[in-house]
Parts: structure tokens; sequence; C-alpha cells
């Protein structure tokens, strides 16, 4: 059993991770977990101590778990960027702090490093209004570039069509030529998909966003540094991490928010995506990632989750998550492996490492942080 012990600073609760009901477990990893909780609170998503907090939080888990696979993620950044206003000068500074913790991290735990910008961020532009079409729009309120459009009616795809901040309709057969799936492996993706142009995002029926100031740019290349040299696509990176670990300590670190012409270490420029399809920040780009496969079709921008029995779901804490992901490099790896990140309902499901720790934050409210226990028989 997977556990999920939540810590809101007054109180710790341990859960079944598939269930979500309370459940009971005292062993070692489990304390050692609870401890790390209660040693660090979380800051808060935008607050200037969140990248701090994983840095610190993942010293202590290695002194005390002794892993060779560690996966963080600083998403710091990723948030003040697209809600606080900022001169430039506090925007390099803010980059240059995550920059620091880095190279904190990396020099004081010794690991050989991976690491990885999600892609940079852009002014935001505009709102597309699809929240009055016959047929029904999706996205998320973290997606900028995809919705999903269901049974859309004629005069939508005239509307839609001529919309300016429109840049394309994509047809469902479309989408999986180009990643030449079958039907049958991509049975939630929606009838159309929607493409915004640069700097624009979608307010649905489901409701209006908080405004963003900034959001994620055309990112068809990513930056990625590592020692083995150069790569060309983003699905080469999880054989380098494989090959790594067999002569040294790995971490792959994650930094969202962070593009080409942000990124201060020797890097190639991967190619983020496939043809006109490149990823946003989120599920599918995090399991491509960590799978070395293209996972587009898991949890696709702009399905039905609703039709999802809600009262049913499993994983109550995992976000969109309705399984444990398969082909996750941790849980193929016989060492031992911890991840952390401030990117809350991520790191216990995209990596498959053996303990977790995150913030337990939705929407920017800072409820407190969330460890998970998948394996405690390695300690």
């Amino acid at each position: 059993m997977s556990v999920a012990i939540i810590d809101a600073r007054e109180w710790q609760n341990i859960f079944d991770l598939r269930t979500g009901a309370k459940a009971e477990a005292d062993g070692p990893v489990v304390k050692m977990v609870q401890g790390v909780l209660g040693t660090h609170p979380y800051p808060g998503d935008t607050d200037p101590g969140s990248n701090k907090w994983v840095s610190d939080v993942a010293l202590d888990l290695i002194e005390q778990y002794c892993p060779q696979l560690v996966f963080l993620a600083y998403a710091g950044q990723y948030f003040t960027s697209r809600y606080t206003p900022m001169t430039g000068e506090e925007r390099a500074k803010m980059l240059a702090d995550v920059f620091s913790e880095v190279n904190r991290f990396i020099a004081k735990s010794g690991f050989t490093p991976v690491i990885i910008g999600t892609g940079t961020m852009t002014d935001f532009v505009d709102f597309i209004d699809v929240s009055r079409l016959d047929g029904l729009a999706l996205s998320t309120f973290w997606s900028a570039r995809y919705a999903g459009l269901h049974n859309p009616s004629i005069s939508d795809l005239v509307f839609l069509e001529k919309h300016p901040n429109i840049e394309r309709i994509v047809s469902k057969n479309e989408l999986l030529n180009l990643f030449n799936t079958s039907p049958g492996e991509a049975l939630r993706v929606p009838e159309h998909l929607l493409l915004a142009k640069e700097g624009c995002a979608y307010k649905t029926s489901s409701g209006t966003p908080r405004k963003a100031l900034m959001v994620p740019a055309n990112n068809f290349y990513i930056p990625v540094s590592c020692a083995a040299g150069s790569l060309n696509e983003i699905t080469d990176i999880r054989g380098i991490v494989d090959e790594g670990l067999k002569k040294d300590k790995v971490a792959v670190i994650i930094l969202e928010g962070i593009g080409i012409e942000d990124f201060p270490w020797p890097h190639s420029s991967c190619a983020n995506g496939q043809g006109w399809y490149y990823y946003e920040p989120g599920e599918a780009q995090y399991l491509t990632i960590m799978t070395g496969e293209h996972r587009v079709f898991d949890y696709p921008t702009g399905y039905k989750y609703y039709e999802e029995d809600q009262e049913t779901k499993e994983y109550p804490f995992s976000g969109y998550f309705t399984s444990l992901p398969e082909g996750m490099p941790a849980s193929k790896f016989s060492g031992r492996s911890i991840a952390v990140g401030n990117k809350s309902m991520f790191m216990h499901m995209v990596t498959g490492a053996d303990l977790s720790v995150e913030c337990f934050a939705r929407n920017l409210y800072n409820q407190g942080t969330m460890g998970v226990v998948h394996r405690e028989d390695k300690l």
C-alpha cells in the first residue's frame, strides 16, 4: 500500500494513497518522512523561499535515506512570473536565485545533474472567450495553448476559424496521426483541439481563470543540460538518466518557466514535442520526460474529466491521475530514490520514487505539505 502523509502544520494524518481512506503506518520510512514534513513547512507557491524549500527538503532526505536517484521540480519562478508584477531587474534576480539554488543543491549533494527547462514565459495578451459556443470547449487554468472542443456546431467552427487569436483547429484524427496512435489508445481525446496564438489563454464555461501576467510561450524547443553531451528530442532524456545511473548518482532537475534564452548552463536545444505540437508544463510533459515516450494521451487537455465518477475515483490526492503511471524510471530502479517539488500533485505520480515530498497547494492556496511513501522495503 502506498501511503500519503498530509501535514497541515497543526496536524498530520496518514491516508491510503489509492483510496483516500485514513490508514495506519508507522514503519521507519514513514516516520522519517513525517519528521521531514514537520521540519520543513512549505512557504507558499509565490514566496521567495519556495525554491529553497525544495533544496532543503531534498538535502535532508538525502542525508537520512541515502538515495542514488533524485527528482526535483523547482516551480516557484513559474508561479511568480505568472501572477506577480515584476520589473526587469526583479525578474532577473528571481531567475538568478533559482539558478543559485540548483547550484547549491548540486554542490552539497554531489549528484550528477540532468537539468531541464520546461520552456520560457511570455506576456499575457488576451482571453479567447469560448464559453458561449453551442458545443463545449474545455481547458485547464494552467494551459494557454490548447483547449478541447466537443460537439461543435457549424457556426462554432466558422466563429473559431475566423477568431484572430486562434491559430488553428486540429481534428482528433490529425492529432492521432501526428503521434501514430490508434483511436483505441486515445479514448479521452476530444473531437477537435484548439490552438491559441502565443500569449493568449481560454475563458471557458467552467469559469474565467485568474488573470495571468505571463503564460507559457510557444516552446517548440527546451534546454537540457547533462554530462553525456547533446540531445535532440525530449524523449532522449530518459535514456541519458538510465545510462548515468550505471556509474553515478543522478539528479533529474526540472525548472518550470525556464527556456533556452534564460538557461545559464551549457545545453542542448531539444524538440519539445512533435511537429506542430509542443508540450506545456503539465502531466504530458513530465510523463514524456520520465518515460522516454510521448505521453500526450494519458490526460489530454480538454478531455471530459468530470465524466469519470468522482465519488469512486481512485487517487483523490493526485489531481487528474486515476492510476499510478506505468514506465516511471524509479519504479524499475533497484536502488533508492526520492522526489521533491513545489509542483503540487505531481512528484509522487510522475517519477515512481520510493518516497516523495511536495507542496499540498491548490490554485496557489497553501494547505501544507504531503509526503508519499511507495516503498518501505529499501531502508
